[in-house]
């Protein structure tokens, strides 16, 4: 359980709105209840996620809809402001990531999985990790002609989400560290996930995917069944060096 003196705080950032509450927000539930502060970002506001809208019109709804979500949960929620498919890592892009983690000054990220379907996901998984070990670097400047946060303290720890169906490029499954068990906070979760309307129809479309609640409901009910739960979310922790290594999240929520 949490320090009485101390609240930790959670960063969960992923490419787009929705990808946190399919992939954890049972998991920030849970940390939510045992104390912990929480932030959700996204790298995009998900502006090419729409046939129909514009992609300013439909990044507005989005960015709204990730907020109702967040404010269900109590947390905050920021957008980086990068743009679908344009995700790139460099140095811009790691100043821009790193400046934020020195912002929100987190104990624990959770961000997307190295190997996934899209480069987006990909890229924000490789540029949040640079980010949590440049955060602590004083001389790696972040904004050279404004003020910048304060560089972190220490690296924070480290924790990757489960790729799309849990399998890397060959359709091989990727094997997680930890399953926590979300089927006491599975109806919040689904909650939080039914504030982003807007994607149902363009999951639809783009991908052939119907039920957008219900595909939420299957692959949590897969991970669960692995740890003999209803419902379940996958980690894996990055623990090398210099990273921290003791199971920080898994603490907080035991």
């Amino acid at each position: 359980m949490t320090d009485e003196l101390t609240q930790p705080r959670i960063l969960a950032i992923h490419a787009h709105p929705d990808d946190v509450e399919f992939l954890c927000a049972g998991t920030l539930i849970l940390l939510k209840r045992a104390g912990a502060a929480i932030t959700i970002a996204t790298m995009t506001p998900g502006d090419c996620g729409s046939t129909e809208l514009s992609p300013d019109d439909i990044a507005q709804v989005r960015r709204e809809e990730a907020r109702r979500s967040a404010e269900l949960l109590g947390a905050d929620y920021h957008c980086l402001e990068f743009r679908d498919l344009q995700i790139v890592v460099d140095n811009p892009s790691r100043r821009r990531v790193t400046e934020f983690l020195r912002r929100v000054r987190p104990d624990i990220v959770i961000t997307a999985s190295p190997v996934d379907y899209m480069s987006d996901h990909e890229m924000t998984s490789h540029l949040v990790r640079d980010a949590c070990f440049n955060a602590s670097v004083p001389n790696y400047a972040t904004c050279p002609d404004g003020e910048p946060a304060q560089p972190l303290q220490k690296i924070p720890h480290l924790y990757y989400v489960d790729s799309v169906e849990g399998k890397d490029h060959f359709g091989k499954p990727i094997e997680p560290d930890f399953i926590v068990d979300v089927t006491e906070v599975f109806d919040e979760k689904q909650q939080m996930l039914a504030c982003h309307e807007s994607q149902r129809s363009w999951l639809l479309r783009q991908h052939g995917i119907d039920e957008y609640l219900e595909s939420s409901k299957r692959w949590s009910a897969a991970r669960g069944q692995e740890i003999g739960a209803t419902y379940g979310e996958a980690f894996r922790q990055h623990v090398g060096h210099p990273y921290p290594t003791d199971n920080r999240l898994l603490a907080l929520i035991s």
